[in-house]
């Protein structure tokens, strides 16, 4: 299986779409491939969404030994973390953000990681403080609105989620990763024709991502459409990989509760 799915399609998927929106609405927060500048870190060759288990492996070692180095430094714990819960290490990225953020504590693009790293280990109110901190309310983060929206859709507070959304959208229209989350908060509920609307919306707009896709593939599929589902699923993806997440996608929803 190829480690790009795991790092993706399956942990949305199996882990559940609460899992799924989560992931896509922190990814925005502060990501290894625009934090990866300095000419002292690593450097990734590509998105680490899109790469196989040994590309994940060997960027990981490399950010690791970097980090060992200089634990302080605030990009490469970062991206360490950010490659660590990419391959489901999800208490070690925290415990390295935490390790980072102690070191940095006015640091927003530090402080926005930690929460992402406290909300992939299961500790969402810790998160909402953390990210709450990131923010600046003169020039408040979409990014960090829709990530907090994630977190109380967590959390069971739908309505919540959905305003802190909607908050999110009124800064950046049509923004495909908010629209996604929004669409996948009603997943969360049961409403999969609201949810189609803006995962299609999501889809629709020139910067949706695979991810996007794919959460827009699950929603059709859930409806019973299975041949459209499969054909959006493998759109944008390497033959390996759209087999990979079409067979996911058959074998999750041939499930009693899928």
């Amino acid at each position: 299986m190829p480690a790009s799915l795991t790092t993706t399609f399956t942990n949305r998927i199996l882990q559940g779409a609460a899992a799924s929106l989560l992931v896509l609405a922190l990814a925005g927060c502060s990501t290894t491939k625009d934090r990866m500048t300095t000419g002292s870190v690593p450097k990734l060759t590509k998105p680490v969404e899109e790469m196989d288990a040994t590309e994940l492996r060997s960027a990981t070692d490399r950010l690791g030994q970097a980090y060992e180095k200089n634990p302080r430094d605030p990009v490469t714990g970062v991206n360490y973390a950010n490659l660590l819960r990419m391959n489901g290490r999800d208490t070690q990225a925290l415990a390295v953000m935490q390790q980072v953020a102690i070191a940095n504590p006015g640091d927003r693009n530090v402080l926005a990681a930690y929460g992402k790293a406290q909300a992939a280990a299961g500790q969402f109110q810790q998160a909402l403080d953390t990210i709450g901190r990131a923010q600046t309310p003169d020039r408040p983060d979409w990014k960090l609105i829709s990530a907090q929206g994630a977190i109380l859709d967590q959390m069971g507070r739908a309505s919540d989620a959905r305003q802190r959304y909607r908050d999110a959208l009124d800064i950046q229209p049509n923004e495909p990763s908010i629209l996604s989350n929004l669409g996948m908060s009603y997943v969360l509920t049961g409403d999969l024709r609201t949810a189609e609307t803006y995962l299609r919306s999501a889809a629709s707009q020139p910067t949706a991502d695979s991810r996007v896709r794919q959460n827009l593939a699950l929603v059709v599929g859930l409806q019973g459409r299975f041949p459209e589902a499969e054909q959006i699923a493998r759109r944008e993806l390497s033959p390996q990989q759209a087999d990979a997440n079409v067979a996911y996608l058959r074998g999750m929803l041939s499930q009693p509760n899928s």
